[in-house]
């Protein structure tokens, strides 16, 4: 007999690959290689294929993660409602973590789009248990392209606390090269 217990989902999902910093450029406006642009196009078939749409996205305004948002989000169908959040370009794990408490209720899964360190760092604070061998992994780092899903057993975001979550999968470009995504 399975429980109808409440849960939240959390998608943390790193830009994809990017230019390096050319001199006289901000890295704000760094834009994604063919490769990286490969790969947000691939998590983006991922997402669809497996039913990971959330229902709110939140992206950093740097080019890179907008791009890599607007690349994935072209396999979901409706696009998820999605607004760009200042505080996840170059946010700290703390940062990320007062902006997910504060979402509203409603929208049950929610994935961030932005940047490392803080994306890898606020995965490992909120993670707590799932396969051992998959949040080895993503302890070993969150790469370009990284997505992480988290599962919460509570209703309400604003219930949100450090070791509260299930790694439930730790997706990469490198692994889905062995899989038909």
């Amino acid at each position: 007999m399975r429980l109808n217990i409440p849960m939240r989902r959390l998608l943390l999902l790193r830009h994809s690959k990017a230019d390096r910093l050319q001199p006289g450029t901000r890295d704000h406006a760094r834009v994604l290689t063919e490769p990286g642009r490969a790969d947000a196009a691939r998590i983006g078939l991922y997402l669809a294929r497996h039913e990971l749409s959330p229902d709110l996205a939140c992206i950093s305004p740097s080019v890179r993660t907008l791009e890599t948002w607007a690349l994935a989000t072209a396999a979901l169908h409706p696009a998820p409602p999605a607004r760009t959040e200042q505080g996840l370009y170059d946010a700290t794990a703390q940062t990320l973590f007062k902006l997910v408490a504060e979402t509203p209720a409603v929208s049950r899964t929610v994935i961030l789009v932005g940047h490392n360190p803080g994306l890898h760092e606020f995965a490992l604070m909120l993670i707590a248990s799932g396969d051992i061998e998959t949040r080895e992994r993503l302890r070993e780092g969150l790469p370009t392209s990284g997505l992480a899903v988290i599962d919460f057993a509570f209703d309400d975001w604003s219930r949100l606390h450090g070791h509260a979550g299930r790694l439930e999968r730790f997706v990469t470009p490198r692994s889905l090269e062995w899989s038909a995504i």
